[in-house]
């Protein structure tokens, strides 16, 4: 009886679409293939029935129709390549296509999509097996195709986090592109993108702190010190101009312990004069309550008198990693050690 072999060395669990083989060598017979054994994908190919659907497995059976100067692109391209926010939902809920990029007319099938823009050959990667777009050409492409621009800037921000682009590179290569398929919302998503957000809810907030609320753009994740030297805290989002501070406080915050914490910090940055204003996940059902919330802790930012006790300034030896190039060229041991709050977000 025909056993499939794993796909790759380094990506364990992942198996290929194979085709039916009346000699059962290649693939299973078709009579084992209508068995509960085996579960049939793109163009009649079978995987086994007990295979764990995940991101890339979905990515790899899409993969099965390309032929050659044909490859994956946007978000499955970033997940390949090691983007931790690139799961291919809507919200964590319903699956996105795997985008492909395809010389041929192909026609679309439940699970992938098919976009026949000019693919050089040249720009097509091979990683571990499959191949794939460029980091940058993936996520231009997302960002060309997303739903708005809010869901634009979370795409670029979210590559940058994990250091597959920067916004410079992505830029660079957006002004070569011509009147293609959403560029300006390209263009629009690179003036408001930061490389220094740590997840998709920190950047969502972000844009309703400045589109919907008007205030003025504020620093990504900038870490906090008192005038001697010691660390605060790293808020998510910083006007440093009012000391106004955005906090987000998603469903991991709800526990005693997490609310327990967050009440420490809050009262940590008040007493440096400091006003906070807290965005949480039940937020989103009532935008317009977060809203006044930041427009009232706006007022009071501005209404403090004191002497500020609080700088961004890092003492000597700090060493800081708010771009893709400070984190590009920190060593394997520093990505450990000064990362790993990132992780948390």
């Amino acid at each position: 009886m025909y056993v499939p072999q794993p796909f790759h060395p380094r990506r364990p669990g992942l198996v290929a679409p194979v085709k039916i083989d009346p000699s059962g060598r290649a693939g299973p017979t078709r009579g084992q293939s209508r068995g509960r054994r085996w579960r049939t994908t793109t163009r009649g190919l079978v995987v086994p029935s007990d295979l764990v659907v995940s991101t890339q497995q979905r990515t790899l059976e899409a993969s099965a129709v390309l032929h050659g100067g044909e490859a994956v692109t946007g978000w499955a391209a970033l997940d390949w390549q090691g983007a931790r926010w690139f799961d291919g939902t809507s919200g964590g809920v319903e699956n996105n296509d795997v985008p492909l990029v395809a010389r041929r007319h192909l026609l679309r099938q439940p699970g992938f999509s098919v976009s026949q823009e000019f693919l050089d050959p040249r720009e097509i990667l091979t990683v571990d097996g499959l191949p794939i777009t460029p980091a940058v050409r993936s996520v231009v492409f997302e960002v060309r195709r997303a739903a708005n621009l809010g869901d634009a800037v979370v795409a670029l921000d979210m590559a940058c986090y994990s250091d597959l682009v920067s916004i410079a590179e992505v830029s660079s290569y957006v002004s070569q592109l011509g009147p293609v398929t959403g560029i300006q919302q390209a263009r629009d998503a690179l003036a408001e993108a930061d490389e220094n957000s740590w997840s998709p809810r920190e950047s969502q907030m972000r844009g309703v702190w400045t589109r919907r609320a008007g205030l003025a753009r504020p620093l990504c994740n900038a870490p906090l010190f008192t005038t001697d030297g010691r660390h605060i805290g790293t808020p998510d989002l910083v006007d440093p101009h009012i000391g106004l501070l955005g906090l987000y406080n998603g469903r991991d915050h709800l526990t005693l312990v997490g609310a327990s914490n967050d009440r420490d910090k809050e009262a940590a940055y008040r007493d440096l004069g400091l006003e906070t204003v807290t965005m949480l996940a039940t937020d989103w059902y009532d935008l317009g309550g977060f809203v006044e919330r930041a427009h009232q802790a706006a007022r009071r930012a501005r209404a403090q008198h004191d002497v500020r006790r609080w700088t961004l300034t890092p003492p000597p030896g700090w060493v800081s990693t708010s771009t893709v190039a400070l984190r590009r060229a920190l060593t394997a041991d520093q990505r450990r050690r000064y990362l790993r709050y990132r992780l948390a977000s």
